[in-house]
C-alpha cells in the first residue's frame, strides 16, 4: 500500500512537469519526464497482486505498448509509429477484457453507442487526414471495440463493483483522451488539447494499472 501511495505521489508530481514540457515544447524535459510517468503506469501493474493472470498478462503487454506510443509521440515524426503502438496496445486490452467477461446487454449498448460517436468522430477528422485516413480509421475501430469491451465488464454482475468501475472509467478516461490527440495533431495544435488530455490519458492508465488487484 505504501508503495502505491509512493508512486501515485511521483506520478502527481511529473505530470505538472510534463504539461509544462508540454505547453513550452520542451523535447529534452519532455521524453525523460513522459517516460518517467508513463513507465509508472506499468510499474503499479507489476507490483498489483494479479488473481486473474490471463486478465494481468494482457493487461500488462498493453500498457508496455502504449509506454512505447507515449515515446514514439514525443517526436511528430514518429507519429504513426505511436499510433501502431497504441493500436497494439488496444487489442492486448480488448483481449484481457474478453477474457474477464463475456458478452452482455452491455456489450450491444455499448457497441451502438460508439458505432455513432466514433463514427462522427471520424467524419469530423477525415477531411483533415490526408494519407492518414486508412490508420487512422483504424485506429478508431480498435479503441473503439476496446471502449465496447469495457462496456461489457461494467455489465458483469459477477466481477466486483471496484474493478468493473476502475476499467469503466479507466477506458473510457483513455478514449476521451484520444479526441484531444487527434484534435492537436490534425485539426488545431494547442496547449488546451495537451491540458485536458494527458490528465485524462494518465488518469485512465493508471485506473486500469490498479484494476489488475481487483477482479478477482
Amino acid at each position: 500500500m505504501i508503495l502505491h501511495f509512493g508512486i501515485l505521489i511521483l506520478a502527481g508530481i511529473l505530470l505538472p512537469v510534463l504539461l509544462y514540457f508540454e505547453s513550452t515544447e520542451n523535447r529534452k524535459g519532455l521524453v525523460p519526464a513522459k517516460t518517467a510517468l508513463s513507465m509508472l503506469f506499468v510499474l503499479t501493474a507489476l507490483v498489483q497482486a494479479h488473481p486473474h493472470p490471463a486478465y494481468y498478462h494482457f493487461l500488462l503487454l498493453g500498457l508496455l505498448f502504449c509506454l512505447g506510443g507515449d515515446v514514439c509521440l514525443t517526436s511528430p515524426k514518429m507519429f504513426l509509429m505511436g499510433l501502431v503502438a497504441f493500436l497494439v496496445g488496444h487489442v492486448f486490452y480488448i483481449i484481457a477484457f474478453f477474457r474477464l467477461s463475456c458478452f452482455n446487454s452491455w456489450t450491444w449498448i455499448g457497441a451502438a453507442l460508439f458505432f455513432m460517436v466514433s463514427g462522427g468522430i471520424y467524419l469530423w477528422l477525415s477531411p483533415h487526414l490526408g494519407p492518414m485516413k486508412g490508420p487512422v480509421g483504424a485506429y478508431v475501430g480498435v479503441i473503439s471495440v476496446m471502449a465496447v469491451g469495457a462496456f461489457t465488464i461494467m455489465g458483469d454482475p459477477r466481477l466486483p463493483l471496484t474493478a468493473r468501475g476502475m476499467v469503466f472509467s479507466g477506458a473510457l478516461a483513455f478514449y476521451a483522451s484520444d479526441i484531444f490527440v487527434a484534435r492537436d495533431r490534425f485539426i488545431k495544435k494547442e496547449t488546451f488539447n495537451r491540458f485536458l488530455g494527458l490528465p485524462l490519458y494518465y488518469g485512465g492508465q493508471f485506473l486500469l494499472a490498479f484494476s489488475v488487484s481487483h477482479v478477482g
